[in-house]
């Protein structure tokens, strides 16, 4: 079997790439990086480390390699032969590919091919299939579309490993941390003949999708943001500072009572899902650079986020959520010269009143929200010395 996996980066190796080959597919791995690609296409494998006692490696074999940017018409074959197509190479690299898998769809229509096929976005965001499929659908005529919705299929996924940024003098070797979850939404697959071993597949997907996001995603996030603020410059550091980890607690407490609250999770059940992902962050095997886990503080406070979405939800729900707002009033703080969406940032603020930076990066519109977020960030800033 043939799988075809947009995204040649860390964590399409160490996570989507193993389970992949696991099952027993050829992966062919898309991406313009040249040297992830040829060194795919010279060697054919590539070694996974687990990043705990023992350092157990993994081989993953029969993998090769396409440059989308040169060798286009390449990887639009190979999605015709593709059994399943998988991506994960970050929510707004989504709309870049969305034209190659439409074309290979397109191709797949014209040989009227009719085994159906699953594309699944294993991205950190809610719906990265639905997603993945309305942008891929703009390219398509209406014979195509429903062509697609007999034939191919656009399940929402949730992933769960953290994999840091990391440099080896091998260019494929990667280091995980032991722990992964991929749970896939079952009722919209086409191929239901592929059932991948190390896939939870389930008939509601969302109640999984949020208690990762608000869980593992807001709590990592959390310790980024609030670990820079007090001056620390990787994730081990930051979580073993008290004053950090009471913040991380706090927001977990209150995302925690959220999904509790929305999805009768069991109590006891979720402290322990918490307890274990804080253990995850404690990892000492792993070296997470604080810079790698905030970059991108305009997405992160995006609307249907893991900081603005729970904030709107607690407080629908009368519950807590004081802990998320002053880490959102963090990210208002954050700056880091090489990351493009930090700069905007600290040009919004430079430029406009904070009440409309809020307004403007979170879409929010409850006015009460927004001033409870100007009052966290002004105490903030002025300890920082960055009020203007």
């Amino acid at each position: 079997m043939k799988a075809v996996h947009f995204g040649g980066g860390n964590i399409g190796r160490g996570f989507i790439g193993e389970v992949l080959s696991q099952n027993g597919f050829d992966i062919i791995f898309v991406d313009v990086n040249t040297e992830i690609i040829n060194a795919l296409n010279t060697f054919g494998s590539y070694k996974i480390e687990l990043a705990a006692a023992g350092k157990e490696q993994i081989t993953v074999k029969n993998v090769s390699g396409i440059n989308n940017q040169l060798n286009p018409e390449e990887v639009v074959a190979a999605l015709i032969q593709a059994d399943i197509i998988t991506t994960a190479i970050g929510p707004n690299i989504l709309p870049l590919i969305a034209p190659l898998i439409a074309a290979g769809i397109k191709r797949r229509f014209e040989a009227n091919i009719t085994t159906p096929i699953d594309v699944i976005a294993c991205e950190n965001m809610i719906g990265g299939s639905d997603y993945l499929k309305e942008e891929v659908e703009k390219h398509l005529s209406e014979n195509e579309k429903k062509y697609l919705t007999t034939y191919i299929g656009f399940p929402n996924a949730a992933v769960d490993r953290i994999v840091p940024i990391q440099h080896h003098e091998d260019k494929l070797f990667v280091s995980v941390e032991p722990f992964k979850e991929w749970v896939v939404d079952a009722t919209t697959l086409k191929n239901e003949a592929i059932q991948l071993k190390g896939v939870q597949y389930v008939e509601n997907l969302l109640p999984f999708i949020e208690r990762k996001l608000f869980t593992v995603n807001t709590g990592h996030a959390t310790t980024a943001y609030a670990g820079k603020y007090h001056g620390f410059e990787t994730i081990e550091k930051a979580i073993k500072d008290p004053t950090v980890k009471n913040q991380v607690q706090a927001v977990l407490k209150e995302t925690g009572d959220l999904l509790i609250t929305k999805w009768k999770f069991n109590p006891t059940e979720h402290q322990a899902y918490i307890n274990k992902i804080l253990s995850r962050f404690e990892n000492p095997y792993i070296s997470d650079e604080i810079s790698r886990v905030a970059r991108t503080p305009l997405r992160k406070l995006g609307y249907d986020e893991r900081f603005i979405r729970p904030i709107r939800e607690t407080n629908d729900s009368h519950l807590k959520n004081e802990a998320l707002i002053k880490t959102v009033a963090m990210i208002l703080t954050y700056r880091d010269e090489k990351d493009p969406e930090s700069i905007e940032l600290a040009r919004l603020i430079e430029n406009a009143s904070i009440s409309e930076v809020i307004s403007t990066v979170t879409n929010l519109t409850n006015s009460d929200l927004i001033a409870i977020i100007k009052h966290n960030y002004e105490n903030l800033a002025e300890k920082k010395s960055i009020v203007r």
